[in-house]
C-alpha cells in the first residue's frame, strides 16, 4: 500500500489484527457472516481505518488494516469491537441474551506489517548521513 498522509505527516502503518467471538463460539455463518463483515466495515470507515484485506471466518476475524499513527491500535480495535457488537445486537437481539451483552472476547492479536526490516532502516540512515556529508564538502 502506498504512503498515506495526514495534515503534516506521511505514513504506512499497517497491522494484521485477529479477534474472536466470546467463548470462540462458531457463530459467523451465512447471512450472519456477511452482517458481521458489514458492521466491521462500517465502523472502520467511521474510525478512519482503511481495510486492505479482511475475512470473517466462523470463529474469528482476520483484518489487514492501515491505521493512522495518531491513533492507538488498542483504542481503535476496542472501538471496532464495541461498535460492531452494538450493530450486531441491534440486528440480532438473540445474541445479546446468549452472550450476556458481549459478542467479542476480550483481547486480540496484533502484528505490524511493513515493507522494510531493521537492516534496511539502518542502511537508509547511513546512506542519508553519507549523502549529506558529501554534499557539505
Amino acid at each position: 500500500m502506498d504512503n498515506q498522509s495526514l495534515a503534516h505527516s506521511r505514513y504506512n502503518c499497517t497491522y494484521h489484527i485477529v479477534f474472536i467471538p466470546k467463548y470462540r463460539r462458531k457463530v459467523m455463518f451465512g447471512d450472519m457472516r456477511k452482517e458481521v463483515g458489514e458492521a466491521i466495515s462500517k465502523v472502520c470507515k467511521l474510525e478512519g481505518v482503511t481495510i486492505i484485506k479482511a475475512a470473517t471466518l466462523p470463529d474469528h476475524v482476520h483484518m489487514y488494516v492501515s491505521i493512522p499513527p495518531k491513533e492507538s491500535v488498542a483504542k481503535v480495535v476496542g472501538r471496532i469491537k464495541g461498535k460492531s457488537a452494538l450493530i450486531i445486537f441491534d440486528r440480532h437481539p438473540e445474541y445479546r441474551d446468549k452472550n450476556g451483552c458481549h459478542f467479542w472476547a476480550r483481547g486480540y492479536y496484533c502484528e505490524t506489517a511493513g515493507n522494510v526490516n531493521e537492516a534496511t532502516i539502518k542502511r537508509y540512515i547511513d546512506e542519508q548521513y553519507e549523502k549529506d556529508r558529501l554534499e557539505g564538502e
